[in-house]
């Protein structure tokens, strides 16, 4: 996944990867390109899920 595709997964924008990306719990990319850094999408699924903040429960129901 580039940051655009992290970007997307994430529902958030280019920049706030680039600001997340810096983060010392982030995946190291896999690789680097002329075209920008490349992360492992498991990397990425197995970050979110550790890091990410889970919806509350909807309370009205």
């Amino acid at each position: 996944m580039g940051t655009a595709e992290i970007a997307e997964y994430l529902g958030v924008s280019r920049q706030w990867v680039e600001v997340l990306s810096k983060r010392r719990d982030f995946p190291e990319p896999s690789a680097i390109l002329k075209a920008g850094r490349i992360w492992r999408t498991e990397d990425i699924e197995q970050w979110t899920s550790e890091h990410r903040p889970q919806p509350e429960p909807d309370e009205s129901g």
